[in-house]
């Protein structure tokens, strides 16, 4: 190790080996560098591990044990010739310091001050452990005849009493004393209870796939077998009442075929003036003479001619009355603004020519006009 640290050093031109000895006197430092800074104290820095579980004083806080900390190591005094060692650390929690040092009477570490000791110690004779022997106990064992005679008696008394619970031992490590046949025991009962999970895992995928289920499947227990037992599905209704349901439904029923609505000419005229959906009286529907002005659609206008209009208009009127009353056929010409259809009981001259004298009606497009002209 030292002729590898000592490889690839540099030595400035003025290093004397009989004067300076080593590099480290040559600089005047410390081999252990920052570690050896308080070393004029008597102190050293050095990597402290905790021995055991502590709770720190300043914080509260639980620090385990191997937690490592850059400790301060100082000599504090001697256990005959064995040096008692103090290590100075600061917590990695809050600003409190831990001083701990060794106890070589007992082998253990002492906290002097900062933190509490985590008690997980028992007493070994409590616990029927082996127990040491001291070196002043053994002393007197090979001087003292009768002491050893005492002990011994002791140790035999001891043997007596730990003999049922040996060969209780003995007979619970004998059961696994073949190791083959234990294996081939435990590897058959594994095989046996892998097969029944992948018979099960079957029925429950087959089970899932019948039933078009996406949820994973409970195992069945016995309880769910019993109130499986206890339940009875039935319909509400038996086969005997649904046909008599159906048989009292069709003797209800009507012979005829239910009505139609009324078609003919007149409802197509209405439904080309757009007067399909209004109500009409049901005598404008078979041809009677109910029908209004406001039914039609037609508005009325008063006449902007003069006289001789008048007495044209009239004229006209009255040949097409004259043509009614005989019966002879017209050409069918389209109504105009200001006519108006006669009611029932209200066909008479004077009338008509207070009608015709008030209002004018337009035939301008019709063929009455042209046999007037």
């Amino acid at each position: 190790m030292g002729e590898r640290k000592g490889v690839n050093k540099y030595y400035p031109p003025d290093f004397d080996p009989a004067k300076h000895v080593s590099l480290n006197k040559y600089r005047n430092s410390h081999p252990l560098r920052e570690r050896a800074r308080k070393l004029s104290q008597g102190i050293l820095i050095i990597r402290f591990e905790m021995p055991y579980n502590i709770w720190c004083d300043g914080c509260k806080n639980h620090i385990g044990m191997g937690v490592r900390y850059n400790a301060e190591k100082k000599k504090v005094g001697n256990y005959y010739t064995t040096p008692i060692y103090r290590f100075r650390m600061k917590c990695h929690l809050c600003v409190n310091y831990i001083e701990m040092q060794t106890d070589p009477a007992n082998c253990d570490y002492v906290i002097v001050s900062g933190a509490q000791r985590k008690e997980e110690r028992w007493d070994m004779q409590d616990n029927e452990q082996i127990l040491t022997t001291e070196h002043e106990e053994k002393k007197k064992l090979e001087t003292d005849a009768m002491y050893r005679l005492e002990h011994g008696t002791v140790d035999q008394s001891k043997l007596q009493r730990a003999i049922p619970t040996l060969s209780n031992i003995q007979e619970a490590q004998s059961a696994w004393k073949d190791d083959f046949a234990i294996n081939s025991m435990l590897r058959r009962k594994f095989r046996e209870e892998k097969k029944i999970l992948q018979e099960e895992e079957e029925k429950a995928l087959a089970l899932q796939t019948k039933a078009n289920l996406s949820i994973p499947l409970v195992q069945e227990t016995e309880e769910d077998r019993r109130l499986a037992a206890l339940l009875k599905y039935h319909s509400l209704d038996s086969y005997e009442d649904k046909q008599k349901l159906k048989r009292t439904e069709i003797s209800g029923r009507s012979w005829f075929p239910p009505a139609q609505a009324p078609t003919g000419k007149a409802t197509d005229t209405l439904k080309k003036l757009g007067l399909a959906g209004k109500a009409v009286p049901p005598k404008a529907l078979t041809g009677g003479s109910h029908i209004t002005i406001g039914h039609l659609g037609i508005v009325r206008r008063k006449s902007r001619e003069g006289p001789e209009s008048m007495e044209h208009g009239a004229r006209t009127g009255g040949q097409s009355r004259d043509s009614v009353a005989h019966g002879t056929p017209q050409q069918s010409s389209p109504v105009a603004n200001g006519d108006v259809l006669p009611a029932e009981g209200t066909a008479s001259t004077s009338c008509s020519a207070s009608l015709s004298s008030s209002l004018v009606a337009d035939y301008s497009n019709s063929s009455s006009d042209s046999e007037v002209d």
